[in-house]
Formats: C-alpha cells, sequence, structure tokens
C-alpha cells in the first residue's frame, strides 16, 4: 500500500477496523484478529449468558462495520485490506453462538475451526469475498465461515464433546 493510500491509523474509523490497531500487528493480521476476540468471549462466556442475546449485537456491528468498510476503502482505493479485522472479531463471534461448555478447549476448538474456514471460504463465503464489492463483502464472508465454523464445532462436540471439558 502505498502511502496516498495509507490511512492514518488513529482515525475513529480504522481504530474500529483494525479492532484498535490489532490488524496492524505484523504477519497474519486475521490470526492476530481473532486472537484478541478471545478474551472477551471468554471472559463473557463466564457468565453462561443464553446465546440469543448475542444476535442483535452482531446484526447491528455488522451493519455498522459494513458501511464503515465500505466508506474506508472507497476512500483510501483499497479492496479488503489486511487490517480490517473487525470482520474477524465478528465471525469469530458469531461462531461462538454454537459453543457448548464455555472453557477454552471448546474455545480453541472453535478459534482452529473459524481460522480454517475463513482461509478456506466456503461458498458463500467465497461468493461475498469475490463479488460482492461493497464493505459487506468484506464483513459477511467471516460471518459465514463463523456459522460454518460453528456448525462443524457441534458435530465435533456431539461426538468428542466429553474429551473437550478438561479446561
Amino acid at each position: 500500500m502505498n502511502d496516498a493510500n495509507r490511512p492514518e491509523r488513529t482515525r475513529p474509523d480504522i481504530l474500529f477496523l483494525s479492532f484498535f490497531g490489532v490488524g496492524f500487528l505484523p504477519k497474519a493480521p486475521g490470526t492476530w484478529g481473532t486472537l484478541a476476540t478471545l478474551p472477551f468471549l471468554y471472559f463473557i462466556g463466564r457468565f453462561n449468558p443464553p446465546f440469543f442475546l448475542f444476535i442483535p449485537f452482531i446484526v447491528i456491528v455488522t451493519l455498522i462495520s459494513s458501511f464503515v468498510t465500505d466508506s474506508v476503502q472507497k476512500k483510501f482505493n483499497l479492496h479488503d485490506p489486511q487490517f480490517i479485522v473487525i470482520d474477524e472479531v465478528l465471525g469469530m463471534t458469531a461462531a461462538w453462538l454454537f459453543i457448548q461448555k464455555h472453557n477454552l478447549a471448546h474455545l480453541f476448538v472453535l478459534f482452529i475451526l473459524f481460522r480454517a474456514f475463513d482461509i478456506k471460504k466456503i461458498w458463500p463465503a467465497s461468493y461475498f469475498d469475490q463479488e460482492v464489492h461493497h464493505g459487506a463483502g468484506t464483513i459477511l464472508d467471516d460471518i459465514v465461515s463463523g456459522v460454518y465454523a460453528g456448525v462443524v464445532y457441534l458435530g465435533i462436540n456431539h461426538l468428542f464433546g466429553q474429551y473437550l471439558n478438561f479446561i
């Protein structure tokens, strides 16, 4: 990215999209963004809240993120820049809605599954990633990957859940 297309890291929209600067960490910013989400999810999970309470939050933040992402991408002539990691935060949170036991082992399984699906981009995630030329495409591919990760996690939990209850 040349200097003309390099947004200031202190701009509120850039801070939001980079999850307070996490997206600017070197090498694998998507993984860093996902990892930065885990302490929040672990802490919230300790209270064992009903998952449906988070659906409005995810929908609202997804809408806001889509429009802010679109604005930044247009302003700086970018397409899905690596520093935008709010999509990983939302995708991992979507996967977390499927969690059956709030412990580190279950969270680790979700993390691995989400990163795998986010990297692989199985349809319709690939559609959003490649064909939707709006900020929503940048965000929604990770939401889809999070749902895939959550569904596969449910299968793993059904088959091997008793072995994941040690942490």
